[in-house]
Order: C-alpha cells, then structure tokens, then sequence
C-alpha cells in the first residue's frame, strides 16, 4: 500500500490528530450496525488498521467477535492501539480461506495499487455473503470536507482517489453492491480545536500539495478558527459490497 510511506513521522502524526472522539463515532457505529450483524465467535478484519482506533472500537462495539487488525507499517502496528495485530496489506493476507465474516476498510483503499488483486484476495477470505466495508473519500465526492474548503488544492489529489465506479469495477468479480450512503461525523468540537490539532504529516492530501498550497491553507483555517465556532464536520461515504 502506499501513496505515502508511512515511517515513525506520519504514524505518529496519524495517531495524535485522526482519532475520533466516542461522541463521534455513533454515526458510524450506527452506519456499521445496518449492515453488520456481529455475534460471538465471528471474525472482523479491520484491513489497514493503522493505529488501531477502529480495531478498538469493534471490540467495544461487538463483544466476543474477534477483531484482527492488519496494516503492512511496522510504525504503525508498533502503536496500535489493538492487539493482535500482524503484517499484511490488500493483496495478502494472513487469514485462511472462508474464515472472516466481514471486512473494514477505512481510508485505505486509495492507497491500494492493484484493486482487483485486493478483490481477489478479499472475495477468498470472506465467507459467502460476508459484507466489505470500505470508509472513504472517493473520487468527484469531497464536497462534504471541511479539509477541502480550508486547503481547495486538496480536492486535486482527491479527485486522483479511485472513484466508486473504479471500486464497483475492479470488485465486480465476487461482489455487488449493497449500500452508498453518506455518513457524517463530527471531526473536531470547533474550527480552533481543529486548526491546534492539525497535523500535515496526517493527511495525505495535504502531504501531496505544494508547500505553498499549505502554508495558504493553513491561513485560512485560522481564520475560521477566530470567526466561526464548529463544530467541523465532514462527510464521508460507506461503500458496502458482498
């Protein structure tokens, strides 16, 4: 996976400033509900589990189901939040055939660079009928950013991301799709809060704009941040295939 290495730098930046707040993640606990329906001894597979804040929420979320989080970054498995944890990344897996009973993937897939070998590898490891969840910003469907509205050069590498098209595409093969739906969530409790904890090496997009994208980018967040009070909220959308 990457379009990013993720070394001690971006793994650290990612755990001090992507961690959602309990209060944020009831939309998504909600959103995961209607198409998940855990029960003791089932397996989820949080792929590319980075530092675990996920992993840690299904074990809350669903007690007895076993949660295997995978991420291919030792930086990042070094701070997971989650054990077990173990390497492995899209195309590879380390889990047997049949045996997951449902798949996480959360900003993730635009680092994946063979989506249908990664098809290929989840069609083998899910059960039949087992849902794929995949959290992200597609292509052509940013609008819902708060990111995009402070740093607009952004959208440029988002518009790079593979689209629900090329997803749908590439997954066709084993899977259909079960859901589109656009989830919101509270990204931090005011602009302020969110521009103190903004952290470049966090966010892909903003590591792939120039230098000076940035530094106007982040003007214009701390304007926001002496206007206008938040919450910031984003939107982001849960692709569900099986």
């Amino acid at each position: 996976m990457g379009r990013i290495a993720y070394d001690d730098r971006e793994a650290a930046a990612f755990e001090a400033n992507r961690h959602l707040s309990e209060a944020s993640l009831d939309a998504w606990r909600e959103a995961v509900g209607r198409h998940v329906s855990p029960r003791p001894g089932q397996r989820l597979l949080d792929l590319g589990s980075g530092t675990g804040s996920w992993a840690r929420a299904f074990t809350q979320w669903f007690p007895g189901v076993e949660v295997l989080a995978v991420d291919p970054s030792a930086a990042m498995r070094a701070r997971s939040l989650h054990r077990p944890v173990v390497e492995g990344h899209a195309a590879q897996l380390p889990v047997g055939d049949g045996t997951v009973d449902a798949v996480w993937v959360s900003t993730v897939i635009h680092h994946v660079p063979d989506l249908a070998a990664a098809a290929r590898e989840l069609r083998r490891v899910l059960r039949p009928g087992a849902p794929l969840l995949i959290r992200s910003v597609f292509a052509g469907r940013h609008d819902g950013l708060a990111l995009v509205r402070c740093f607009p050069e952004a959208a440029e590498v988002l518009d790079t991301y593979p689209s629900v098209a090329d997803v749908e595409a590439a997954f066709r093969d084993g899977f259909r799709t079960v859901a589109l739906e656009r989830v919101p969530q509270t990204t931090a409790p005011s602009w302020r809060e969110a521009a103190q904890a903004l952290r470049r090496d966090a966010h892909t997009p903003l590591k792939l704009i120039s230098d000076e994208a940035y530094a106007a980018g982040l003007a214009r967040l701390r304007r926001f941040a002496e206007t206008e009070p938040g919450p910031v909220v984003d939107a982001l959308d849960l692709l569900v295939l099986a």
